[in-house]
């Protein structure tokens, strides 16, 4: 008989480290973006990714919170253990380490109000209510079909632009374009768990995208995801914020990647070629992140 896993386990399972690289790559390319202008500013850098991780590990206990009450997480749920649907955790314990990670996610945006002033503290608000709200609150995004497009938001376009603003106080076209490359690698990683779990979902009334229109419609936005991926090394490269010949292997790679994380979508099957394509998903993301902030960095 399998005796309950040790506490530093319960809360590490909690946090979902699959997911976390959708924190840790945007933080590295607008950094990188910083540094091919001769800005980089490090202390910002490094709080920038102290927020993203904290917002993505509040948004992740605010999931198991909120769908352990809705329902969502049930018996009949395949994939990895959640804390509060199997017992590990009280809902009301889960719900006070969820705000006391988005209180310090607070504390740690505040730091970078001396890099970028105000409009960063409407920035971190808007992150941490978006990551209470993605399944929790009147209108949950997750259970509307709003959760893709939290993702690609929050964890592409803002993320990105977030750092390289604080480090380089202007944006331009190059933080959009690395920013929706990386904000759509990151919305895969949510269609891969959707995939897994549209029958569930469906029953708990949560309206993934997937739920509304199908698996059909999952793997066509996944291989549009990876399109996207491709498509922007080469565009930053165009317009002179990327090593050409850098950003073609990146493409090249992503390429490759996407076609065979495509095939592996169509082929899943099971729960456990669901559970494998999203840790894939997830390291990709980090693989992505690092070689394009590299691309964007050598000059």
């Amino acid at each position: 008989m399998t005796g309950r896993p040790s506490a530093a386990r319960i809360w590490l399972e909690a946090t979902r480290p699959r997911t976390l690289p959708a924190a840790v790559a945007p933080v590295l390319v607008g950094t990188a973006l910083a540094l091919r202008a001769d800005a980089a500013k490090w202390p910002a850098a490094a709080a920038c990714l102290g927020f993203a991780l904290l917002v993505q590990v509040g948004t992740n206990f605010a999931n198991d919170y909120y769908d352990a009450q809705k329902g969502a997480d049930t018996a009949e749920r395949v994939g990895p253990r959640r804390a509060v649907a199997s017992g590990l955790v009280s809902p009301a314990t889960m719900r006070a380490a969820m705000i006391v990670v988005f209180a310090a996610a607070f504390a740690v945006g505040l730091t970078l109000l001396a890099y970028g002033g105000w409009p960063l503290l409407v920035v971190g608000v808007l992150s941490i209510a978006c990551g209470v709200a993605y399944t929790g609150g009147p209108y949950p995004l997750a259970y509307h079909g709003l959760g893709d497009v939290f993702v690609f938001i929050f964890f592409g376009l803002v993320a990105v632009g977030a750092t390289t603003f604080v480090q380089a106080g202007e944006l331009g076209a190059a933080a959009w374009i690395a920013g929706a490359g990386v904000g759509a690698l990151a919305t895969n990683i949510l269609v891969a768990n959707n995939y897994r779990d549209v029958e569930t979902d469906a029953k708990a009334g949560k309206r993934t995208l997937l739920v509304a229109w199908g698996r059909g419609y999952g793997r066509a936005q996944f291989a549009a995801a990876h399109g996207l991926a491709v498509a922007a090394p080469p565009a930053l490269a165009l317009i002179g914020a990327a090593h050409g010949w850098a950003a073609g292997l990146v493409a090249g790679l992503a390429a490759v990647v996407g076609l065979r994380q495509c095939r592996a979508l169509a082929a899943a099957s099971s729960p456990a070629a669901c559970i494998a394509l999203l840790a894939a998903t997830g390291r990709w993301l980090a693989i992505y992140g690092g070689l394009l902030a590299a691309a964007i960095a050598w000059r």
